[in-house]
């Protein structure tokens, strides 16, 4: 993990300013420390997290530590990282995904948000 990343850290007490509230989308990576695939993930969300920087949201929560908002969220699996927009869960990808399909995804939801 980079000391200069540029993803949020989520728990409990930041998850409904950061990412229900936010006017921007975000993209909420649900994993664990034990989590090979996680750990296979990590370096792409953190490119996104750069990528996206100024423009969208791109944050990861440990389920170990927050497991009611994994409950919460159905998340059966990990990783499983689930797209907001204006507060709502509107997409959602389980395992590992690559980075350009993370991508598009992404420009998709600021280009429907900055339209609405």
């Amino acid at each position: 993990m980079a000391d200069d990343a540029t993803y949020l850290t989520l728990t409990a007490d930041n998850f409904e300013a950061e990412v229900l509230q936010s006017d921007v989308p975000v993209l909420v990576d649900f994993w664990a420390a034990w989590c090979g695939p996680c750990r296979i993930m990590n370096p792409i969300v953190e490119e996104l997290a750069d990528t996206f920087a100024g423009r969208a949201k791109v944050a990861k929560l440990n389920v170990d530590d927050e497991d009611a908002l994994a409950l919460k969220y159905h998340v059966m699996a990990i990783p499983t990282l689930i797209f907001f927009q204006h507060g709502e869960a509107v997409e959602r990808i389980e395992g590992v995904a690559p980075k350009d399909s993370l991508t598009e995804r992404m420009e998709a939801l600021l280009t429907a948000n900055s339209a609405a």
